[in-house]
């Protein structure tokens, strides 16, 4: 019996999803909200919603404040708590009581038939058998609705277009509150993000400089380590050619040395040769001498020889 009703159940959702789909209503995250596999806080999440962006509301549960929505081509469910629909121009919080003002359809669940249709490419898929016997209608029960067959006198016509419009009135005071709170918060975190955005940049200013400073005094370093060495090899190449100067020196001066030594060896040759022929001059002077004194003495003077 209960597989008949939820084959039953299952088809009359199939019948009418396009008509749940042409009803879908625009609605905006009012925090970074996970966006879970089923309508309660114990279902797997699916992934993050950021805050302020836009979803899709297919529908939403009358049992409990949740709905199903659909994000960056993702389906999935989120609490009411936390989605925002437009009304009169005005941003209102998903309840149950607001649903038909909303134009929200009124969507089940049922595990083999979503998780069939959105999920089988999830790990927790794997799991569907033990997550069908879960109780979720559990989690957020609300109270019975209010009847009118205890003796009491019915209420007059047009008691609910009253209380819908105080509590439309309310919650839009309400929901404006929250807005005023959630604009308020919003600045001052905007506002520490924004101071905290400038101190790292400061920081990163100061870094930046300290990091050129470094840059420039190693620069500098190097251009005197630059200069060091080119003195040096300056130095070595004025010793180098003083060296040079010095063995230039050295070497004429045993050139010189040399020369004198090779010369004075022809001087005294030349005087002992002045001497041997000032000798034979002389020898040959005292023979003609004596030559002519034999002569004399053979032959005196005034006679004839």
């Amino acid at each position: 019996m209960n597989k008949f009703l939820m084959s039953a159940a299952a088809l009359c959702t199939l019948m009418v999803a396009p008509s749940i789909a042409e009803a879908a209503v625009r609605g905006y995250s009012t925090a970074n909200v996970n966006m879970r596999s089923g309508p309660s806080t114990g279902y797997p999440a699916v992934t993050v919603i950021p805050y302020g962006s836009s979803v899709t509301i297919n529908g939403c549960m009358s049992a409990v404040n949740w709905c199903d929505v659909s994000f960056a081509g993702g389906r999935g469910w989120v609490s009411g708590n936390y989605v925002q629909a437009s009304y009169q121009s005005n941003r209102v919080y998903v309840a149950p009581d607001y649903y038909s003002g909303l134009g929200i359809p009124l969507v089940t669940f049922d595990v083999d038939r979503y998780w069939g249709t959105y999920y089988r490419d999830r790990n927790f898929y794997r799991d569907r058998d033990r997550w069908r016997d879960y109780n979720w209608r559990a989690q957020r029960p609300l109270p019975p609705p209010p009847r009118w067959d205890d003796g009491r006198r019915p209420p007059p016509p047009g008691w609910d277009r009253d209380r819908d419009r105080d509590r439309w009135d309310q919650g839009r005071d309400r929901d404006r509150d929250r807005w005023d709170q959630g604009r308020d918060r919003d600045r001052d975190r905007w506002d520490r993000d924004r101071d905290r955005d400038r101190d790292n940049a400061r920081d990163r200013e100061r870094e930046r400089d300290r990091d050129q400073a470094r840059e420039r005094e190693r620069d500098r370093d190097q251009a005197r380590d630059r200069e060091r060495a080119r003195d040096q090899a300056r130095d070595r190449e004025r010793a180098r050619d003083q060296a040079r100067e010095r063995e230039r020196d050295r070497d004429r001066e045993q050139a010189r040395e040399r020369q004198q030594r090779e010369e004075r060896p022809s001087r005294a040759d030349r005087e002992r040769r002045d001497e041997r022929r000032e000798q034979f001059f002389r020898s040959s002077r005292e023979e003609g001498n004596s030559e002519q004194r034999r002569d004399e003495r053979r032959c005196p003077p005034g006679q004839s020889c």
